[in-house]
């Protein structure tokens, strides 16, 4: 035992060892969080990109009148293929129905990428909507997907 350490009470010895454990479990606990949180993105990758997935995700949303983060990120991936003489018309069309505070299907965006999508509608590019689609899909990924998976759907 270092010098420092044998001059304290052997309370504060073992109150020092219970701290380190609980510590220990603590880190190990955010780790396991963190490894699965980065499976439940995967999995909702793989569930996007899996037609009788996405049906059977799209009919939970509906069951739950939560469809517009599916619908918003499903019109995202469609704008970042379109052909760029398109790319105005659906961006205009994104924000709509979408991004603007009175939007019909109004995604929960805050309001600094908001700010930023409505600033660059003058001139959209094939990358316009990637925050905002990442942003979307870590909240399905936390948030709708979780619900999913322990639903009977």
């Amino acid at each position: 035992m270092c010098k420092g350490l044998s001059s304290l009470p052997s309370s504060c010895l073992e109150k020092a060892k219970e701290m380190r454990v609980k510590f220990g479990h603590l880190a190990e606990t955010h780790h396991k969080h963190k490894v699965q949180d980065r499976n439940t993105l995967q999995d909702l990758d793989s569930l996007l990109n899996s037609k009788s997935g996405l049906q059977m995700f799209r009919g939970f949303l509906r069951s739950e009148f939560s469809e517009e983060n599916l619908e918003f990120w499903l019109a995202c991936e469609d704008y970042r293929i379109s052909p760029i003489n398109l790319q105005r018309t659906k961006a205009s069309s994104i924000c709509s129905q979408f991004i603007h505070t009175d939007a019909p299907q109004e995604v929960n965006l805050d309001a600094e990428t908001r700010e930023a999508l409505l600033g660059v509608m003058d001139s959209p590019c094939a990358g316009t909507f990637t925050g905002a689609q990442q942003r979307i899909f870590t909240l399905m990924a936390k948030d709708s997907f979780p619900r999913f998976l322990r639903s009977a759907h």
